[in-house]
């Protein structure tokens, strides 16, 4: 599979966006949050992910070191997307593969990060 643009939403639908995703590249991470939430991952920069609508539907959550601004929405509870920056310092978004239209992430090969030793 290469890069390839996916559309992808919330629950309720107040929170859509598309963006530019190798979904050859997917992670699961054991942290305390990815591990209660289940969220399968991909990122891309942030130039590539593109908030359809949604802008003042979201609400922020922090934790750790506070690197990622994680959004989830203010009705559903649903967290579609994330934004932060890589190592190098580039900005890049965080996007739920749970939340893509059409995708299977089960059936997907996932990487697994160590969150909870990081």
């Amino acid at each position: 599979m290469a890069v390839a643009t996916y559309q992808g939403s919330c629950q309720c639908g107040a929170v859509r966006f598309t963006a530019e995703l190798d979904l050859d590249s997917v992670v699961t991470c054991n942290c305390s949050r990815c591990r209660r939430l289940g969220s399968v991952l991909t990122f891309a920069p942030a130039d590539k992910f593109h908030l359809e609508a949604g802008e003042g539907a979201t609400t922020e959550y922090l934790f750790n070191r506070h690197a990622i601004s994680h959004h989830f929405c203010a009705t559903c509870g649903i967290q579609a997307y994330s934004m932060g920056s890589m190592p190098d310092g580039t900005p890049m978004a965080a996007v739920n593969v749970n939340c893509l239209d059409g995708v299977d992430p089960r059936a997907l090969k996932a990487h697994h990060f160590d969150g909870a030793s990081a």
